[in-house]
């Protein structure tokens, strides 16, 4: 009877060696999601900015947007602003990494200048809208760290909640909470945005899902709440293209400029 109990509790001690934490098991979901939309090379999307704000008074803005998919470092990306004309031909450029600041630099044609953006205004909005540049860049496993939290249902969804805390101290946020669409390809479905007094700032969630080339979600809609001050930015995506030839000559400050004109 002894020897049975022992064997007992050496598998049970066993189980608890292979069990995973619940950082572990945040770092796993994240990095299945990076591996399940590795390979597009290269993206080009257009999109329809819509800024709303606490009244509900609208204004529309127009981008074409580029991305280039890197395996050694983060993506980079490239939005030019086609109108209305007070913005138009602004454009910005951002160089995701994983282990370092993200670089950035935004064009303005009044100017004629190529600025770059400091790691300290990262925060801040991107164009008046409810997201901060540092939301432009692409969603790197190295620049959070990450707790999960559950598994639930976001309507229909079966997703998993992970927390994840942003590496960079100069992040406007403490922590973010996402839930992951685990049965189809870990695509996000929605983001809590919580501010540098841990109080909910933001809500993102993504709409019209559609899946390209057999194996890459991209959201046809993009919905972001300012839960602070009642404002909203919503973004509409169409005519998605991928593995478009682009390369990294089609992201230097010149090729910024000549975006822009």
């Amino acid at each position: 009877m002894k020897q049975i109990v022992f064997i007992v509790i050496a598998i049970i001690g066993i189980g608890n060696i292979f069990a995973q934490t619940p950082e572990e098991k945040g770092l796993e979901i994240a990095k299945s999601a990076d591996l399940a939309d590795q390979g597009f090379e290269s993206s080009e999307v257009k999109l329809k900015m819509i800024l709303r704000n606490k009244q509900g008074q609208e204004s529309t803005r127009l981008m074409d947007s580029k991305t280039l998919e890197l395996q050694v470092d983060g993506d980079k990306s490239l939005i030019v602003f086609n109108s209305p004309k007070d913005v138009e031909g602004t454009s910005t450029m951002t160089f995701t990494h994983k282990e370092s600041p993200d670089d950035q630099w935004l064009y303005l044609p009044a100017i004629k200048r190529v600025k770059r953006i400091s790691s300290d205004n990262k925060s801040g909005p991107f164009m008046g809208s409810e997201f901060a540049y540092e939301d432009l860049s692409s969603q790197e496993v190295e620049k959070y760290t990450y707790k999960y939290l559950k598994n639930d249902n976001l309507g229909n969804e079966a997703c998993q909640i992970v927390e994840r805390y942003p590496v960079d101290p100069k992040s406007g946020y403490t922590r973010q909470v996402a839930w992951y669409n685990v049965s189809k390809g870990y695509r996000i479905e929605k983001i809590e945005f919580y501010d540098r007094k841990n109080a909910l700032l933001k809500t993102l969630t993504y709409h019209e899902y559609k899946q390209y080339l057999g194996k890459h979600w991209r959201a046809g809609e993009f919905k972001m709440v300012n839960h602070q001050t009642g404002k909203e930015t919503q973004l509409l995506f169409k005519d998605y293209a991928f593995k478009t030839g682009l390369e990294d000559n089609d992201f230097t400050q010149n090729s910024l400029r000549r975006v822009g004109r």
